[in-house]
């Protein structure tokens, strides 16, 4: 069975338009914080992915608006690796506050050499991070030999 990784956080006043809800746009931020806390709890720090020479750039991000959230709400997000790749991985982050769906997101992230900025494999101690968060009958591409 496959993990999930869970976070929280509380919609600040500032995040929110003049409907009253969060701005749609901001939802992409919290997913960038979400990813950065996963990668964290997953990897270790950003910083050591740059070490053996990757980087993670978004290739797409989609998100589903099925209701909003209000400033004060605490909102929870789960993510899960849908695809893991040789090169890329994609992700679903979902927003639930008090269990009710708000936000179905999807990014897709490539894996660079951050001096070349060209595509490249993913580090096998990344891989192995990684692995534990893809979904159960997600695709998972075996790494090249």
């Amino acid at each position: 069975m496959s993990q999930t990784f869970r976070h929280r956080l509380r919609v600040r006043y500032g995040e929110c338009d003049p409907q009253d809800v969060v701005f749609n746009a901001n939802y992409f931020a919290y997913f960038d914080v979400v990813l950065t806390e996963f990668w964290r709890e997953a990897i270790g720090p950003y910083g050591a992915m740059l070490e053996l020479g990757a980087d993670l750039v978004v290739a797409e991000a989609n998100a589903r608006f099925l209701g909003s959230a209000r400033f004060d709400d605490e909102i929870d997000f789960e993510l899960r690796i849908t695809r893991l790749g040789s090169t890329a991985m994609t992700t679903r982050i979902d927003i639930r506050r008090e269990g009710e769906l708000l936000v179905e997101g999807e990014m897709r992230h490539v894996f660079i050499d951050p001096a070349t900025k060209r595509k490249r494999e993913m580090p096998a101690d990344i891989r192995r991070g990684l692995t534990p968060y893809v979904a159960d009958g997600a695709e998972l591409a075996e790494p090249a030999v």
